[in-house]
């Protein structure tokens, strides 16, 4: 087993020591765990970040499987509590605050008020649009990045980050809808959640522009 300073080191190593200590020292919110939550998770897991709040009220489904961070032996599973598991693989220092709930106007601002930055990834509209404008409107220190428009097999180079406002950012390509009946790709889904992990990162950096 190594150690916790050896594996940060190696972090180190790759990001720099002062991006490091920012990434240690943040706290992200990732409000649903699906394609998009799931990726995002692991991603910055991997990087280093010191604290995840994790926020689903759903179970891994064989459904699934194709796009999402879970694995067959975990169907059945609430995602927050197979998520941790398989971060705690990947990094075994980061810290994991886990709600198996959904997201309400009651108890919004206190799932998330913890955290430097809020990632949207649901797949309910009327969910996301509760998150973004609960951060934006009533918590104006934090950043929020949110998804939209991943559905199909179109161009991976359609997808992209745009700075709507100061502390809100959109990925995605805007267009593409599974309500459409354009199916979730695992690749494109995984595209557009690395937008999303990376901005984080850079918000994280002090770097706001996408």
């Amino acid at each position: 087993m190594i150690s916790e300073r050896d594996y940060y080191n190696a972090l180190e190593i790759r990001h720099g020591k002062d991006n490091q200590k920012k990434f240690n020292g943040a706290t992200v919110a990732i409000c649903g765990l699906g394609g998009l939550g799931s990726n995002v998770a692991i991603a910055l897991a991997r990087a280093g970040i010191g604290k995840l709040i994790l926020i689903d009220f759903d179970e891994v489904d064989i459904t699934n499987i194709h796009r999402q961070q879970y694995k067959v032996s975990q169907i059945g599973m609430p995602k927050t509590q197979a998520l941790k598991e398989n971060l705690l693989e990947i990094n075994p220092f980061i810290k994991i605050e886990a709600f198996q709930t959904k997201i309400t106007e009651a108890n919004v601002i206190d799932l998330v008020k913890a955290a430097d930055v809020v990632c949207e990834a649901f797949d309910n509209p009327e969910a996301k649009a509760l998150l973004v404008n609960t951060v934006l409107e009533s918590l104006p220190e934090k950043y929020i990045v949110s998804g939209s428009g991943m559905a199909g097999f179109g161009s991976a180079n359609l997808i992209n980050t745009k700075k709507i406002s100061k502390r809100f950012y959109l990925t995605g390509d805007g267009v593409s809808d599974v309500n459409d009946g354009i199916g979730l790709i695992s690749s494109r889904v995984m595209v557009c959640a690395a937008h999303e992990a990376h901005m984080i990162l850079r918000i994280l950096m002090g770097e706001c522009n996408p």
